[in-house]
């Protein structure tokens, strides 16, 4: 596997080495080892998810201010383009954004670490989304930031008004939402 840190070095983009041929692929989607190394940390996962969402449709920024969760996440199906927003206050990227295409053709993969608010816009068809989580689900804790905030300036790479779901059209701006000291 190759890992490439963004510019943000916390976030890590996974591309896992792919063995195909005529009759299809086979690569190792997961190895806690290598992710570990891969990474530089020890993070152990709880919870996996699966969503398929419609073109057009965009998830996010969703966090938790406790139990916030690391996500490790990749496409099995279509193409999306991926955020993480850095709100570590502490942080020297604190309200930066990084992002990446992953697509069911390029397997890549993206680690977004705790304390980074995630979401992604669908650019296919459809899309089915995996992710595992290192913890678990916690509704009275999430939160969620304005995919549109003038401030994180995101280019969400696509034309026209996104697909929200009720919540993640209450989104707050950065300014005003809870984060992370």
């Amino acid at each position: 596997m190759q890992a490439t840190r963004l510019a943000i070095p916390d976030v890590v983009l996974i591309e896992p080495k792919v063995f195909g041929d005529a009759r299809g692929f086979f690569f190792e989607s997961f190895n806690q080892r290598a992710f570990n190394q891969a990474t530089g940390t020890n993070h152990q996962f709880v919870q996996d998810n699966h969503s398929r969402s419609a073109k057009g449709v965009l998830r996010g920024l969703h966090y938790q201010v406790q139990q916030p969760q690391g996500k490790l996440v990749r496409v099995v199906q279509g193409a999306v383009f991926d955020v993480a927003v850095d709100i570590r206050k502490s942080s020297p990227t604190f309200g930066q954004w990084v992002g990446a295409e992953l697509s069911a053709d390029n397997q890549r993969q993206l680690w977004v670490p705790p304390g980074f608010a995630h979401g992604f816009v669908v650019l296919s068809e459809s899309v089915e989304f995996l992710y595992k989580t290192t913890d678990y689900y916690a509704p009275q804790y999430e939160r969620c930031i304005a995919w549109n905030d003038p401030a994180l300036a995101i280019d969400w790479t696509f034309a026209g008004t996104p697909l929200l779901s009720a919540k993640d059209a209450q989104g707050l701006p950065l300014a005003q939402a809870e984060v992370f000291p």
